[in-house]
């Protein structure tokens, strides 16, 4: 294996663990936000519908030959994740008030996409 496709590969995993983080983050953050409790069964039906949309996306960005390290393809991912989890949300009756979608929409994209114009900027400067 060639050295850019090491680091292909490692900027791959670590989109994906950064996304991974960052939906936890606002899952976790959400929850005690509203004070409900961070048991493994609530955890998850909350976080379920929003990795559901994470995956999708990543498909997207995989099917679309994107580059998962780039903000273009955090849009892609940020996208799928908002509509999948709030249409998945709606279907198992979880709620998806506007104020709701409008705070997930900005943190998500913030935590999503924001991540990646960080590390375009560090390589740039690097």
């Amino acid at each position: 294996m060639s050295h850019s496709n090491d680091t292909a590969t490692g900027q791959v995993r670590l989109a994906v663990v950064m996304d991974v983080l960052s939906v936890a983050v606002f899952v976790i953050i959400g929850r005690l936000s509203h004070h409900e409790t961070l048991t493994p069964g609530g955890l998850l039906r909350t976080i379920v519908p929003f990795f559901v949309g994470l995956v999708v996306g990543w498909t997207a960005v995989v099917v679309l030959r994107m580059s998962a390290a780039r903000w273009r393809g955090g849009v892609v991912v940020w996208a799928a994740t908002l509509v999948v989890g709030m249409v998945i949300r709606h279907f198992t009756h979880q709620g998806v008030a506007v104020s709701f979608v409008i705070v997930a929409a900005i943190f998500l994209a913030l935590f999503l996409i924001g991540w990646r114009l960080v590390a375009k900027l560090v390589r740039r400067h690097s």
